[in-house]
């Protein structure tokens, strides 16, 4: 068995909060009065079903304390919008940013959950004049929904796409230099990213970090000290859920997810590059 059988909440992640912040990050809470490196992202960063992220793993070959701030489901809109992690970051030796898919972040056409940037909130009037057939009030998640608006017109979705990639593009500049110091960027995934999006697959079976082309992030180098590429080797990938941590419930979740040995291989590209910039 790849799993353990303990019931929600499996795995303990000391969950923590940071200042005023309404955010709850993953524990054990480290301290912000000596020198640290911040960790921004998502699930992966996060460790969804994992005892030892690669922030952890990180912090152990570095010998500097390791911040863990990344948010199961994250966009960067909540990255930008709470003032604590800002100030967090800014105060950082080096600020680690894992790449995530550009579905997650409010634009012209949808809003998202201002803290949950997976969820769906509504479409707006411009949306609504472009697919006048769809009823926007059964979507939960971006996902979902943008999986039916391809599917209703992949003509029509190109122009969702090209708004949800041009708002991750400001986005991730403006995040970059709210940062205020020396932040590598890392792409932590089972390919190399793409020149540009394949627009005959479905949203819904996109791989991550959905949208996000080799394009993009060339625009996003000007503003970081260094960028990591990390494409996870087949060796990690056959592992699957191997170490990893969850109930019987949410193992279809957790084999979507990149493993321990994922996260080793991040954490061993990684040093190296903070070595020179801590």
């Amino acid at each position: 068995m790849t799993y353990e059988v303990l019931g929600a909440g499996a795995l303990d992640y000391m969950p923590c909060r940071y200042g005023t912040s309404k955010l709850l990050f993953r524990g054990p809470e480290r301290r912000l009065d000596a020198p640290y490196v911040a960790f921004l992202g998502g699930t992966a960063t996060y460790g969804k079903f994992i005892k030892t992220p690669y922030p952890a793993l990180v912090e152990s070959g570095l010998g500097v304390n390791c911040v863990n701030f990344g948010i199961a489901n994250a966009g960067i809109d909540v990255l930008l919008n709470d003032a604590v992690l800002k100030d967090a970051c800014c105060r950082a030796e080096v600020t680690v940013v894992q790449i995530f898919g550009a579905q997650n972040l409010s634009n012209r056409f949808y809003t998202v959950h201002p803290r949950r940037n997976d969820r769906f909130v509504k479409a707006s009037s411009l949306l609504h004049s472009i697919y006048p057939e769809v009823d926007f009030a059964e979507f939960h998640f971006n996902k979902h929904m943008l999986s039916r608006l391809y599917n209703v017109s992949a003509e029509r979705f190109a122009a969702v796409r090209n708004e949800v990639q041009t708002a991750w593009l400001a986005r991730m500049k403006l995040l970059l230099r709210k940062i205020n110091g020396k932040a590598v960027l890392v792409w932590f995934a089972d390919h190399a990213p793409l020149p540009e999006v394949d627009d005959t697959i479905d949203p819904a079976t996109g791989k991550s970090p959905l949208f996000v082309t080799r394009e993009m992030l060339n625009d996003l180098m000007p503003e970081v000290a260094a960028y990591a590429e990390v494409v996870v080797t087949p060796e990690a990938m056959a592992a699957g859920t191997e170490g990893m941590v969850f109930s019987q419930l949410e193992a279809m979740a957790a084999a979507e997810m990149l493993g321990p040995k994922a996260h080793g291989e991040l954490a061993q590209a990684l040093g190296p590059v903070l070595q020179d910039l801590v």
